[in-house]
């Protein structure tokens, strides 16, 4: 509200005065921008141990705040200049009558007499923002309804006994005597994401959260109860999901779907023999002639000949070998051997065709594994007898066209067969070892033969 004045009525020779009336009433605090101490509007003081802004006493604190023959007299929050001599009013003034006197003026006061003058009534003043109603008292103006106040088009106008206060709606402060708008986004208001707006601002979340009803916070959203995003299982996380496999199956590119996990391209030891893939999961197989261990990888030959599950005759000899069986026929001596035993030949001496052949042929089996690693020693031979003046040498005589043998002798009586080439199976292999036998002090030269058949299996387990 701004100054007002008015005109004191006068009357025969009365000297003229102007009575000024200086109000300011406007009592608010202000947070200042950027600055959370509490300010007051002018003609009040902030009081720090209440907190509320007080009245200011202009009339002690301002020298000479009234001029001439005016008199001083403290308002809330501004004050008046009043002629000090005026027949027509009554001081001092007061909220809305005189300090000195709280109840309602009579209509009319009292006449004063006064020397030379003649007699003048006194009428009822209303202290500055209030007027005189039909009964003689003292109400407020409503400078809001009745659009006397001077709040700028960007305010609001609050009605307050004996004024008015000029302030802002909703998202605005009052700066300078204007609004302005506030940034709430600045003060954050919003727990993830802040949109200002004039007057207002907006909240919004992040992907994977929802806003909760108090419109500032955000809440995680559990996609895997609301969509099911994923193929297989899906976990939740804060603002996000991720998607897993069950086992046996790989996440894709696309994080969501799942695939197969051929697990028998990983490796070629993860199985024994084969490996054989299928959803989800894979599993070991055995070729013929073996058995998968319980550790589910590794095969077993099968012993047919021990379980009688072979096709050998009667007359033949059921022999195991790894992953299958022989059936060997019955051993026949050519001319001119005679058969003494199960598996030996023998060359008479008497006989003259047995002069340049070996004494003996003895027939012995084994089996080897495929591609078993070299070198290795796979059969030892011996002489059974040792006479004074003899040595012996020992030789492959036949069968080792390959060369993958060799005979290293290992004392003066005694020999092993050493494999130098790995052999892929399956494979039969007959070879006559020979000891060559030479005595000095009889001057005698003979030998003796192992015939050795060497089974190699189809696999190297």
């Amino acid at each position: 509200m701004g100054p007002r004045s008015f005109e004191p009525m006068n009357s025969g020779h009365c000297r003229q005065r102007r009575m000024i009336l200086t109000v300011t009433i406007l009592a608010l605090w202000l947070p200042h921008p950027g600055n959370a101490q509490q300010q007051c509007t002018n003609g009040f003081d902030l009081d720090r141990q209440s907190g509320q802004c007080l009245d200011i006493d202009e009339c002690r604190t301002i020298p000479e705040a009234c001029r001439g023959d005016m008199m001083c007299v403290n308002q809330n929050g501004g004050y008046l200049c009043i002629p000090r001599t005026n027949p027509v009013y009554r001081g001092p003034y007061s909220n809305p009558y005189s300090t000195s006197y709280s109840g309602p003026y009579p209509a009319a006061a009292p006449p004063v007499p006064a020397s030379n003058y003649p007699t003048i009534s006194r009428p009822l003043v209303c202290r500055f923002g209030y007027q005189m109603d039909e009964g003689n008292q003292c109400v407020d103006v409503d400078e809001c309804a009745t659009d006397s106040h001077q709040c700028n088009p960007t305010q609001i106008c609050i009605n307050t006994e004996g004024g008015y206060t000029c302030s802002c709606t909703d998202g605005y402060w009052l700066l300078e005597g204007q609004c302005l708008d506030i940034d709430e986004c600045r003060y954050g208001y919003c727990q993830q994401l802040c949109a200002n707006v004039p007057g207002s601002y907006s909240c919004t979340c992040n992907p994977g959260f929802t806003l909760n009803d108090d419109g500032r916070s955000c809440q995680d959203v559990n996609e895997c109860e609301t969509e099911n995003p994923c193929v297989q299982t899906c976990v939740n996380t804060y603002g996000s999901f991720i998607c897993r496999c069950d086992p046996g199956y790989e996440l894709e590119e696309d994080g969501i779907h799942c695939s197969d996990m051929d697990e028998c391209s990983f490796s070629e030891f993860l199985c024994q023999h084969e490996c054989v893939n299928q959803p989800g999961s894979y599993f070991c197989s055995c070729p013929p002639g073996y058995v998968l261990l319980e550790d589910n990888r590794s095969c077993q030959d099968i012993n047919e000949c021990e379980h009688r599950n072979h096709t050998c005759t009667p007359l033949q000899t059921c022999y195991n070998l790894q992953g299958g069986f022989k059936c060997i026929d019955p051993i026949r001596c050519e001319e001119p051997y005679l058969l003494i035993g199960d598996n030996r030949c023998m060359c008479p001496a008497e006989n003259t065709g047995c002069r340049d052949q070996p004494f003996t042929i003895l027939f012995r089996d084994m089996d080897v594994v495929s591609g078993r690693s070299v070198p290795a020693d796979i059969f030892q031979m011996q002489a059974t007898t040792r006479y004074p003046g003899a040595y012996y040498i020992f030789q492959i005589k036949s069968g080792n066209e390959g060369r993958e043998f060799y005979m290293r002798q290992t004392g003066p009586i005694s020999a092993t067969l050493v494999m130098t080439r790995p052999i892929k199976g399956p494979r039969d292999i007959q070879l006559d070892l020979e000891m060559i036998t030479v005595n000095t002090v009889i001057n005698f030269r003979g030998s003796s033969v192992i015939r050795l058949r060497i089974y190699v299996s189809q696999y190297p387990f």
